[in-house]
C-alpha cells in the first residue's frame, strides 16, 4: 500500500509542477484521490489556496497570481475595469479584489479566496477586444486596454444598483491619461471603440481635452 500512495503523491506533485495551479476535479481526471490531496496537505506537502485549488508550498509566483486563481477557479470570466487597468500598468491603485466580467445568466461563483467583484457583461461583450495571456501557467481572459478604459467610463456612475461598486470617473480618466501617454491607446482607436459601443459622446471632451496639446 505504501508504494501506491507514494506513486500517488509523486504524480500529484509531478502535476503540480506542470500546472502550477491544479484544481481537485484534474487531480482525480489523473487518477489522484481527494485523499490523496487531503493527506499531502495535512503534511504540508501542497497548499489549497482556493476552493479545490491547490498549489506546491513556497512556490514562486507571478506579480498577477490572484488573476490566475480566479481564472482558473472561475475560466469563463474576463479579467476586467480595475484588475485589467492594474494588469496593462495603467494605474498606480492596487485593486483590493479581483474585478472579473461573467455572462448576465451565468450563476456568481462560490468564491472567497481571493476575493471577487462581480460584473456582468453580455455575450458579445465578453468577447470583445480581450486578450488572452498566460500567468503562472493558467490561459487567463482580460480586457484590452482601449476596452478597459471604455468599460471604466460606461461603469463610472454612482448611483443606481449596476454601479453599486462603481471604480468612479477618477480611475477612468487616469486610465486613459495614461494609456494614451505611453501609447497603449490611440485617440483614433479608443474614439471608435467608445462610438461602438456607445460611450463617445460621454467620453469626447476628456479624450479631446488630453489630446489637444499633445
Amino acid at each position: 500500500m505504501k508504494p501506491d500512495r507514494l506513486s500517488l503523491d509523486d504524480r500529484a506533485r509531478d502535476l503540480l509542477q506542470r500546472n502550477n495551479l491544479v484544481r481537485l476535479s484534474e487531480f482525480a481526471a489523473a487518477g489522484i484521490t481527494t485523499a490523496t490531496i487531503s493527506r499531502m496537505e495535512k503534511r504540508g506537502d501542497v497548499v489549497r489556496i482556493g476552493r479545490g485549488l491547490y498549489q506546491l508550498p513556497n512556490q514562486s509566483v507571478d506579480a498577477n497570481h490572484d488573476l490566475a486563481v480566479a481564472a482558473k477557479l472561475v475560466p469563463t470570466g474576463v479579467i476586467c475595469l480595475v484588475s485589467a487597468l492594474a494588469f496593462h500598468e495603467l494605474t498606480d491603485t492596487i485593486p483590493s479584489r479581483v474585478w472579473m466580467a461573467i455572462g448576465p445568466k451565468d450563476r456568481k461563483p462560490a468564491v472567497t479566496q481571493p476575493a471577487l467583484q462581480i460584473v456582468r457583461f453580455s455575450p458579445d461583450l465578453l468577447r470583445r477586444d480581450v486578450g488572452h495571456y498566460t500567468i503562472d501557467g493558467v490561459a487567463v481572459t482580460i480586457t484590452a486596454p482601449a476596452r478597459t478604459i471604455v468599460d471604466l467610463f460606461r461603469y463610472r456612475a454612482s448611483a443606481g444598483r449596476r454601479y453599486k461598486n462603481s471604480p468612479g470617473l477618477n480611475l477612468a480618466l487616469e486610465g486613459l491619461r495614461e494609456a494614451l501617454r505611453t501609447r497603449k491607446v490611440t485617440p483614433a482607436g479608443i474614439a471608435r471603440l467608445a462610438d461602438e459601443l456607445g460611450m463617445w459622446k460621454t467620453m469626447r471632451p476628456y479624450v479631446e481635452a488630453l489630446t489637444s496639446h499633445a
